[in-house]
This record gives C-alpha cells, sequence and structure tokens, in this order.
C-alpha cells in the first residue's frame, strides 16, 4: 500500500509539472483570460481539461499505447497540430500588428469575439493535435502502475490528475483575468501579442520539424 502511494505522489508531481509548466494551452489561457476575461477563460480552459481526460482514458484503456506503434497516426497528429499551432500564431501576430481602436471596432462590427462552442473547441483541438499529450499519458499511467497493481490504482491516477488538470488549467484562467492582470494586458496588448505569435510560430515549427 506505501508503495503504491509513493509511485501516486510521484505521478502527480510528474502530472503537475508537466501540465503547469508554460505550453501552448496555457499560453492560450492566459492570453484569452486577458483579453476576454474569466469567463471565456474558463471555457478554454473545459476545452484542454477535456483533451486531458480524452488521452487519459486513452492510456488507459492501451488505446494510445497501439497508437504510438504506428507512425503514420502520430505522424497525421503532428502535422495538424503544428498547423493549428501556426494557425495561433497568425491570428496572435495580426492581433499584435492592430492597434487598439481598430480592434475593438472589428471586433464590435463584425463579430469576431469567440462564443463559447468556439472557445471550447479551440481548447480541445489544442490538446487533442498534439501527439505529446498522448505519450505523457503513456509515461504517467506507466510510471504510477506496478506489477501488483489494481484497477483501483489506475482510477487513482484518473481521478487524481484529473482534479489537478481542472485546479491547474483553470486556476490559470483566474489568475490572469484578476484587474492587474487585465490592467497589464491593456497597457502591453501589442508586446503580449508578439510574444504569443513568436511563442506558437516556434512550437508549431518545432512540432512540424521533430521527431517522435
Amino acid at each position: 500500500m506505501s508503495a503504491q502511494f509513493h509511485h501516486l505522489l510521484i505521478v502527480y508531481a510528474a502530472y503537475v509539472i508537466a501540465a503547469g509548466s508554460p505550453g501552448p494551452s496555457n499560453m492560450q489561457i492566459m492570453a484569452v483570460a486577458m483579453h476576454s476575461g474569466r469567463r471565456a477563460a474558463l471555457i478554454l480552459a473545459a476545452g484542454v481539461v477535456s483533451g486531458s481526460f480524452f488521452w487519459g482514458a486513452m492510456a488507459a484503456t492501451g488505446v494510445s499505447a497501439v497508437l504510438t506503434r504506428y507512425a503514420e497516426a502520430l505522424i497525421v497528429l503532428k502535422i495538424f497540430g503544428g498547423l493549428y499551432l501556426l494557425y495561433l500564431a497568425f491570428k496572435a501576430g495580426k492581433s499584435a500588428l492592430a492597434s487598439d481602436p481598430q480592434t475593438a471596432s472589428d471586433s464590435s462590427r463584425n463579430g469576431a469575439v469567440p462564443t463559447a462552442a468556439e472557445l471550447y473547441r479551440r481548447g480541445l483541438l489544442m490538446h487533442l493535435s498534439n501527439p505529446k499529450s498522448i505519450l505523457a499519458w503513456i509515461a504517467l499511467v506507466t510510471l504510477g502502475l506496478g506489477p501488483g497493481s489494481s484497477w483501483h490504482t489506475l482510477g487513482a491516477i484518473l481521478g487524481g490528475c484529473a482534479v489537478l488538470s481542472v485546479t491547474i488549467f483553470c486556476g490559470y484562467a483566474i489568475v490572469f483575468s484578476t484587474a492587474p492582470m487585465v490592467r497589464l494586458y491593456r497597457r502591453a496588448r501589442r508586446w503580449i501579442e508578439g510574444v504569443l505569435a513568436l511563442f506558437f510560430g516556434f512550437a508549431g515549427l518545432r512540432l512540424l520539424l521533430s521527431r517522435i
């Protein structure tokens, strides 16, 4: 029992580091929180959490382990994910080049403010299209399961990581939608969007050029 608990603590710590470290999903949640507010960021975070739940369930059932044996499937995911990140880089770069009055008028006139469904889909696609999420979940499940592990241990891994996922991603949405963060975004909007464009562009190119 103590050995299993020790394994669980290691898995939880690894998940906190992996999910909490800056990445495309966290950066997008931060940007939406500062630009569009808490509700929009929480909806985006819900999409990211759903994607994490999906890959966790796939890893638990062994489906994603099968996917890793077929390079074609991961290559398709890698291409899709890389192109999607480059699309986000383009949108962030376009926003960085636009002046504040133009951005506001365009949003109100053209209805450019994303709907709840669009925000949720954006977060979901961002996580589902990242093949590293599959490999990370396989590593976590493998790390937490020993020779004598039962389905209770697997349930503890998935349940604990689910709670951590909600806490981390929704925490980003809440923290970066506070008044000081919103004021910071308004003062440095173009710089923030420019950094996001560079980050997403670098991440997209790195994913497209990387070997899995």
